[in-house]
């Protein structure tokens, strides 16, 4: 009866390596040869045409096999711009969260997810030897489990529609990948552990209580 009675943990420890496998990056670092393959591929659908192949290869080079976080300041057109998809007038901001949502979904499918999305409040309040503040609208920061499923999300092809939305979106944009160094905040790996121990936990306990109902 006690035995019947534990099978939730069981089921939440399996739950939870299902997550880790999902989470986690399994593979390790980029060999050279996924690198080349991820340069050819990229320059052949020339993809981007704003982004330096260089300092993406130098990315791709000193992989680590560790998770980053991609931190982005974004400025949307402030009235309407072509749609690419139609010419009709289009706010930017509307192109822009489009884009948002439909990377987002893909995202997710790679083990990433966004780690903070903020909207600015006002102009720099501590700043030297830099440009002048264009007027960000936007700052995120998006979480990919690897290196790899980073040029995975870039050659997407069902991502390619996408990408032109947030081109005719966005006037001012600007990316970099950091890791983090100090965080107060509970990542997944611990929240999700936490939620799928209580759900064990309560069903444990009903479980116990209908056992000692009988």
């Amino acid at each position: 009866m006690m035995v019947g009675a534990w099978w939730s943990w069981l089921v939440a420890l399996v739950l939870y390596g299902a997550f880790r496998l999902w989470y986690d990056n399994l593979r390790g670092p980029l060999s050279k040869a996924e690198i080349d393959a991820f340069m050819a591929e990229t320059a052949r659908t020339r993809i981007n045409e704003h982004t330096d192949p260089a300092v993406v290869r130098a990315f791709l080079e000193a992989d680590d096999g560790k998770e980053f976080v991609m931190s982005n300041l974004v400025r949307v057109h402030p009235g309407e711009v072509p749609h690419p998809g139609t010419g009709a007038p289009t706010p930017g901001l509307v192109l822009f969260q489009s884009y948002a949502r439909r990377f987002i979904k893909m995202l997710l499918r790679h083990g990433g997810h966004p780690v903070l999305a903020m909207r600015k409040v006002g102009g720099y309040v501590d700043a030297w030897n830099t440009a002048p503040d264009p007027g960000w609208h936007v700052v995120g920061a998006m979480r990919y489990r690897s290196r790899r499923d980073l040029m995975k999300l870039v050659l997407e092809p069902s991502l390619r529609d996408v990408h032109a939305l947030k081109t005719a979106g966005t006037a001012v944009t600007f990316s970099f990948p950091a890791q983090v160094i100090v965080s107060l905040a509970l990542g997944p790996r611990v929240w999700v552990a936490l939620a799928l121990g209580l759900a064990a936990a309560l069903v444990h306990l009903a479980s116990l209580i209908a056992l000692l109902a009988h």
